[in-house]
């Protein structure tokens, strides 16, 4: 039998959690808190199939073809235009069409990472971009978090420790924890990181998601060093299986990554890009996002009543302004790693927030999602949820 001789960068390397946890959910009796989809609802399925078609009857050749690395000319637009509603003015020159955002994520890493050199992280943060770093052989810092996001004097401590070649945050309805970094908050994080010459990756996918508050400036506003790249996706206003998003970043960064995505994939999809172009320039995507906005406004506020009714006294639940996701820290007294089987088999799933750490730990932190299931659904979940995790008998 043949012995496998693997790169030593998947020696610690692991599967997601999310996605070994999605094969125990067959049963449909089972309501699922664990995933980050969003709903199916939200799709818009007859505008993609009308826009396809008509895709297909004015320019199949082009189309079909392979195509520019750095994506089409329409797509390109497309983002320039949603950036510049944001307050950002980006030139051609500075983006890139990604398959999906996480693929940004993959060529920062890509482009800057030796093995050995630092990698500063929320802590906690996107289980994803973890996975990505450790295969890069990357040493990973947590940076500590309050109630606005980073901590700056947690960051500015780990960056005279040791030089890092960037920052990953998640300033806007963090995954996992919900959280939104202010204004000011952000200027500080950006400062500090140019003071010391470490490059930040401003992770934006879930922004168009909000339910309440204002609007906070894009990290990437307050760059006059060239030294933000920032992600967005179109993954959760129209559709994750289309795998379609952008990044925004100086010249010279977007030219390495241009010749790192022709190594991954050559182009995004031709297809799917000019299917998210033309569904922007349709004129229907802000009361797309509106409606998106609407179908999970209920949810969200719903989930966070009853996390603070059922969970644990002592429990301290994040009230998100958007996004899709709800995060607790319950008393350290509870285990919610070693009680996610016992959920599961009470008919509740959830992520142990263990999963979101870089070194682990925090076993009395979770991650819910409220965005794939209905309002029934979430009252009868977080009554279960609450039993088992306060030690209640449940019933079916």
């Amino acid at each position: 039998m043949m012995e496998y001789r693997f790169a030593d960068r998947f020696d610690n390397l692991t599967g997601s959690a999310i996605r070994a946890i999605f094969s125990l959910l067959a049963d449909p009796k089972i309501i699922s808190f664990a995933g980050g989809n969003p709903s199916p609802q939200t799709f818009p399925a007859e505008e993609l199939k009308a826009l396809s078609d008509r895709i297909f009857d004015e320019r199949p050749d082009t189309v079909l073809q392979y195509g520019g690395t750095l994506g089409r000319t329409g797509a390109l637009s497309a983002v320039k235009s949603l950036l510049e509603e944001e307050g950002l003015t980006p030139d051609m020159s500075e983006l890139v069409m990604l398959t999906g955002s996480s693929q940004g994520i993959e060529l920062m890493t890509k482009v800057f990472i030796n093995p050995g050199d630092v990698v500063l992280v929320e802590s906690p943060t996107f289980l994803g971009a973890l996975q990505t770093f450790m295969s890069y052989q990357a040493e990973l810092k947590e940076i500590e978090m309050d109630e606005y996001g980073i901590i700056p004097e947690s960051l500015e401590a780990a960056l005279k420790e040791k030089p890092a070649k960037f920052l990953y945050t998640i300033p806007t309805f963090q995954n996992p924890t919900g959280r939104t970094t202010p204004a000011g908050r952000r200027k500080m994080v950006y400062e500090l990181c140019a003071k010391y010459g470490t490059m930040i990756l401003e992770d934006d996918p879930y922004m168009s998601l909000r339910y309440s508050g204002e609007p906070q400036p894009s990290i990437k506003s307050f760059d006059t060093e060239g030294i933000v790249v920032k992600l967005m996706s179109f993954s959760k206003t129209i559709s994750p299986g289309l795998r379609v998003g952008a990044a925004y970043a100086p010249r010279q960064v977007i030219c390495k990554f241009n010749l790192g995505k022709q190594g991954m994939d050559v182009h995004t999809s031709n297809l799917t890009q000019d299917l998210v172009a033309d569904y922007v320039f349709s004129g229907k995507y802000p009361a797309h996002i509106e409606d998106n906005c609407d179908k999970y406004r209920d949810k969200c506020a719903l989930m966070y009543e009853l996390a603070v009714k059922y969970l644990p006294e002592g429990t301290k639940v994040v009230r998100p302004e958007g996004g899709m996701f709800l995060w607790a820290e319950l008393p350290k007294s509870v285990n919610v790693t070693e009680l996610f089987k016992k959920a599961v088999d009470a008919g509740v799933a959830y992520v142990p927030g263990t999963h979101f750490y870089a070194h682990g730990g925090h076993n009395n932190t979770l991650r819910l999602n409220f965005t794939m299931v209905d309002e029934d659904k979430i009252r009868q979940g977080m009554k279960i949820l609450g039993d088992v995790l306060s030690g209640n008998n449940t019933t079916e």
